[in-house]
């Protein structure tokens, strides 16, 4: 009988912990669960109801390469199309990059879809919905996720 694995967290590497913690808990509500430095190093553990969701390293330097393997995209189910449009709203005051113009279906004529955009560093991430969205896609090709 196979195991049933279960993600845990994710980790990123980012150039600034402080810039990427503010963006983490302003877009996605997260609570900050802990920080430690060290000698040239330091982390912050991210989550919602002492569930840990995000740890984010501060050990990096440039942006992500979006040409190299590695994480495509990390992505994140939202509880209905207002939170995205909330979202959205708050992505455009930070500045952040999002792609598509805003909300975006997965499929041309999918009620699933939502957004697309970037961390400080340039992390692909999507917060989407699995249905109420009345959205166009921005691809004849799908899903739009593929599409960063």
């Amino acid at each position: 009988m196979a195991t049933a694995f279960q993600t845990g967290h994710v980790g990123l590497n980012v150039t600034d912990l402080d810039r990427s913690i503010d963006f983490y808990r302003q877009v996605f509500g997260f609570d900050l669960a802990g920080r430690t430095d060290g000698d040239g190093w330091s982390y912050a553990r991210l989550g919602r109801g002492g569930q840990l969701v995000l740890t984010l390293w501060q050990q990096s330097e440039g942006r992500f390469a979006t040409d190299r393997p590695g994480l495509h995209h990390l992505s994140f189910e939202a509880p209905g199309v207002a939170e995205l449009e909330e979202t959205l709203a708050k992505l455009r005051t930070l500045g952040a990059h999002v792609r598509h113009d805003g909300l975006a279906a997965h499929r041309e004529g999918a009620e699933s879809g939502g957004l697309f955009f970037e961390d400080p560093d340039g992390t692909r991430l999507e917060l989407y919905v699995t249905e109420g969205l009345s959205a166009p896609a921005p691809h004849d090709e799908a899903p739009t996720c593929g599409f960063f």
